[in-house]
């Protein structure tokens, strides 16, 4: 595994963060996939076998803070990534995951990778789910949205 030249600028890597100190290979670590500017390795306390975690070589905290060909690297990876899980593990299918800040226990993106099968013990979500009140509510959410969607396409 020979990474590649990476095409996203290099920010400085934080120095209390354990995924950059992996990046950095300060820490032990059982890669399973690398290139110029993502790296993969397996959870050391995984959902099941074979759940692994990529990141972005540089760090970034959330998934805002990626800029838009990182994102496009981390996306195009997360799926070949998904498809090695699936084959190796001999999974039906996977649980492909982000936190932003709440129950993102390393503030340092990451992307879940865990391979699944029926009856696997997994629930759904891992929080209760409510529905809206009523169609306004709805409604009123959706305009909101779409307003911050506006705002950020002004700025």
């Amino acid at each position: 595994m020979t990474p590649k030249t990476s095409i996203a600028s290099r920010r400085e890597a934080a120095p209390a963060c354990s995924f950059c100190s992996i990046a950095r290979r300060e820490t032990e670590s059982t890669i399973v996939f690398e290139d110029g500017d993502t790296l993969a390795f397996l959870d050391y306390r995984p959902l099941f076998v074979g759940h692994c975690l990529l990141i972005p070589k540089e760090h970034r905290a959330t998934l805002v803070d990626l800029p838009e060909a990182l994102a496009h690297i981390l996306i195009r990876n997360t799926q070949r990534l998904t498809r090695a899980v699936e084959r190796a593990m001999e999974a039906e299918g996977s649980f492909v995951a982000i936190n932003n800040r709440v129950s993102q226990s390393v503030p340092h993106f990451h992307i879940h990778i865990v391979p699944r099968r029926k009856g696997d013990g997994l629930k759904g979500f891992f929080w209760p789910r409510s529905k809206y009140r009523d169609r306004a509510e709805m409604k009123a959410v959706q305009e909101a949205i779409r307003s911050a969607l506006s705002a950020q396409s002004m700025a």
